[in-house]
């Protein structure tokens, strides 16, 4: 501003030429006789700056087009700008939907985002378990944490999710957190999609035990169907990062805040489970349900309950009611998980015998103690660096 005024004054002045002027400012001709008609509509008041914005934007949404974008958003708060579109362009084709971005600002516009705030989180470091590159190669299952309705009833959400479409297979609420009132659901889901190669879950009961090889009674049943249980390291929930993820959202939608009756809780799931499945778009499937993704397994299941076969190569003992098995005369304890059951023991060494049940490696028997006890089987580490590299 100050600039202007000074040429403007000095052009006034009289004592230098326009290009004169021009040299010494650094601007054009067409600049000059800009600010100059300026001047004359305004005097000084017509050099300060003045907005560049356009009179009009053609390209602005149309009223209805925002209406029908925020009452997406309404319905489904939890619902980002990238599902709202991809919702909306498989409902309603016809139209011509703004992108994501031109969404999540009037979501912004509209009072509907809160912000939240960001923190540093510590990368996770993967541990390889089974490839899932197919529907109902691994099944994850777990216990959305336990919280109270409107009329203080517990509520525990026992989850089952297929890793590769992310259907949700089983959203319940169960009475306890144990083998009695979690394997009827299982049994419902085998009965219905077929049976899965792995069922992955945490640590905790009834997945797992402290036991040989970790095993607990639902991991034998699961074995018996012909499942493999597998479980995530303890402390690494990242390794079963999408159903965690599906239990934030579970959370957000049914029970941020919870219902006021046990009955109302069971709606919401069930409601849930629908849109899970037939109407919200994942990001990891390309924004599309994951209904249209999944598929029943091929590997139908007849209820029965059956142990695992053993050949030749290895001898078979049967385990006691105390989880003890009869062996070289004296007795070693095994697990109760699997009282009644057979396993197998394989000579690896001289008074060494490898002992699995099915494919689950329990330990080994070494000795020849009067009291004989299975050890698990060591892991190697890598061993630490004693010197330092030579430099390159």
């Amino acid at each position: 501003m100050n600039e202007r005024m000074c040429f403007v004054a000095a052009y006034l002045d009289g004592a230098e030429s326009i290009s004169a002027l021009c040299r010494e400012f650094g601007i054009s001709r067409k600049t000059v006789h800009k600010w100059l008609a300026r001047y004359g509509e305004s005097g000084f008041v017509g050099l300060e700056a003045r907005s560049r914005a356009p009179l009009s934007n053609p390209a602005a949404m149309d009223e209805a087009v925002i209406e029908a974008v925020v009452a997406v958003r309404l319905r489904n708060p939890t619902w980002g700008p990238d599902k709202v579109k991809a919702y909306l362009d498989r409902t309603a084709p016809e139209r011509t939907w703004p992108s994501a971005s031109s969404m999540g600002r009037q979501f912004v516009r509209a009072g509907l985002v809160r912000p939240r705030k960001r923190r540093v989180r510590t990368p996770g470091m993967g541990h390889p378990l089974s490839p899932c590159q197919a529907a109902n190669d691994i099944w994850c299952v777990d216990f959305k944490g336990w919280f109270l309705t409107g009329d203080g009833i517990q509520v525990d959400p026992f989850t089952m999710t297929d890793r590769y479409s992310r259907y949700l297979l089983c959203l319940e609420a169960v009475g306890r957190c144990d083998e009695a009132h979690v394997w009827p659901l299982f049994e419902a889901a085998f009965r219905e999609f077929g049976l899965p190669l792995v069922v992955l879950s945490d640590n905790g009961p009834p997945f797992a035990s402290r036991g040989a090889a970790g095993l607990s009674r639902l991991a034998v049943k699961l074995i018996k169907v012909g499942v493999l249980p597998e479980r995530i390291e303890p402390g690494k929930p990242q390794q079963n990062g999408s159903h965690e993820r599906m239990h934030l959202t579970l959370k957000q939608d049914t029970a941020s805040p919870p219902a006021d009756s046990l009955a109302e809780q069971i709606l919401r799931f069930r409601d849930f489970k629908q849109i899970y499945n037939h109407e919200r778009p994942h990001q990891a499937l390309g924004q599309i349900p994951p209904a249209e993704v999944y598929s029943p397994s091929p590997r139908t299941w007849d209820g029965q309950l059956r142990s695992p076969d053993y050949d030749e190569s290895c001898q078979v003992r049967k385990v006691r009611s105390n989880g003890e098995i009869k062996w070289k005369g004296r007795t070693a304890f095994i697990s109760s998980a699997l009282k009644g059951e057979p396993v197998g023991l394989w000579q690896i060494g001289e008074r060494t015998w490898l002992v699995k049940y099915g494919p689950i490696i329990l330990g080994t028997i070494k000795g020849e103690n009067k009291m004989l006890r299975i050890m698990p089987i060591k892991q190697k580490r890598r061993k630490k660096m004693t010197h330092k590299p030579d430099k390159l």
